[in-house]
């Protein structure tokens, strides 16, 4: 990720301890760094790493104006006041991922030597990335199959139930002088003893299947205001709560219209109204890539990206893969890696600089060599289950069709019954 992203900018002021007076400008925040740079000459006056910072807290100066104080290695602090839209919004959103650089060990790592970062790193870390994206595809796959195995249920339910109704019918089209009376309670009290397995059917049904939870910064429609949650990212949809957990909104999966990437780090998802306003909620996190690549494989269609975000996001457009000289399939990695692990001689007999350069150590070609073990496995798990649900899905195909016509059927004997 580029560190030098602008991920938010607030307009406001910092007090320059040096001359004793307050500057306006723009405080900035990259996922590394929080920087002032004041209006009037256009100058970066501070600029510190996130790491660097110690705490953040809320205080007054000269015990009027709200301010920001921004703690840096333990003595160094710095004031900030006058922010917009307000300071609780600028507060929640420096904290927020101020604790997310604390926490993310590797990004510290990255951020120390981006430069010195081996082709073999990079290889891996495409190869790490490609198996945490195919290991969210086959949880999904998983708890879809999940979903259609309650669905059989439902249906062999619904089959049972039909047995039952078309022995009533066959009672009630009886003669009246047949004796049915004691069968019909008869089979009143077998409707009754099962009537309790819809509601166990229906929890099966209920099973939502979390894929993903993560912290984030949520406001609603065009609100500026933005509050702490969290997104839970299910197979039936999104949920969005509030720092107390309490559910602040659900989309069901087959609510969401449209998914829009404003940024590695913000997202705005909605759902479209006909006579009255769209519900959108926009969702800022330190984590949204990897909210990203579980919702562009439930909402395929249905994700837009900025045009300058495709490289993100896109692995066969991604940087790493132009610097590679590849593509963006890690099939392609791995012969890569072949390839710097023994290079062929050019024309003359001498091995090129350029390749010599991109070795492979050997502890990183064992580690990639495991992380592609662990990708195989994966993949051939997930082609079984595809056939499984493709099986699955035929017998819930004529299942269905089976039950629609014993359905009508009954509902012509129940008329001839009126």
């Amino acid at each position: 990720m580029n560190k030098d992203l602008c991920i938010h900018s607030w307009p406001g002021s910092y007090y320059l301890d040096s001359e004793k007076r307050w500057v306006y400008g723009k405080l900035s925040l990259t996922p590394c760094q929080l920087a002032f740079t004041s209006d009037k000459e256009g100058l970066t006056l501070i600029s510190f790493k996130l790491s660097a910072i110690t705490g953040i807290k809320k205080e007054a100066s000269s015990f009027i104006f709200s301010s920001l104080t921004v703690l840096v290695g333990g003595n160094e602090k710095h004031w900030f006041s006058s922010l917009q839209p307000n300071r609780t919004v600028v507060f929640n959103v420096i904290e927020h991922f101020w604790q997310a650089q604390l926490l993310s060990s590797e990004g510290v790592e990255v951020e120390a030597s981006p430069d010195r970062m081996s082709k073999g790193r990079q290889l891996i870390n495409l190869a790490s990335s490609s198996h945490q994206r195919l290991e969210d595809t086959a949880k999904v796959l998983h708890h879809q199959g999940e979903q259609f195995d309650c669905i059989m249920k439902g249906l062999d339910k619904i089959e049972s139930d039909m047995d039952v109704a078309n022995r009533l019918l066959t009672e009630l089209e009886s003669p009246p002088w047949w004796p049915f009376s004691s069968r019909l309670r008869k089979a009143q009290q077998e409707t009754k003893n099962q009537s309790e397995y819809p509601a166990s059917a229906s929890k099966a049904f209920g099973k939502e299947g979390l894929i993903l939870k993560v912290p984030v910064l949520y406001s609603q429609g065009p609100d500026p205001i933005l509050k702490q949650g969290t997104l839970a990212v299910l197979c039936s949809g999104l949920e969005i709560c509030d720092s107390n957990e309490q559910l602040v909104h659900k989309y069901r999966r087959e609510e969401v219209d449209d998914v829009k990437v404003q940024s590695p780090y913000e997202i705005v998802v909605r759902q479209r109204f006909i006579g009255k306003p769209d519900i959108s909620f926009t969702l800022q996190s330190a984590r949204m890539t990897d909210v990203v690549s579980i919702v562009e494989i439930q909402y395929s269609k249905k994700v837009q990206f900025r045009e300058d975000l495709l490289g993100l996001f896109k692995p066969e457009e991604s940087p790493v893969s132009e610097n590679l000289g590849m593509g963006g399939s890690i099939w392609n990695a791995a012969g890569f890696l072949d390839k710097v692990m023994h290079p062929v001689s050019a024309s003359g007999g001498q091995m090129s600089q350029q390749v010599s350069e991109q070795t492979v150590s050997e502890a990183e070609a064992q580690e990639l060599r495991q992380i592609l073990r662990k990708l195989k496995s994966i993949a051939l798990d997930t082609e079984a289950e595809l056939e499984r649900q493709d099986e699955v899905l035929d017998i819930i195909g004529s299942s269905t069709d089976q039950a629609t016509s014993r359905v009508n059927m009954s509902h012509r004997r129940m008329r001839k019954l009126l």
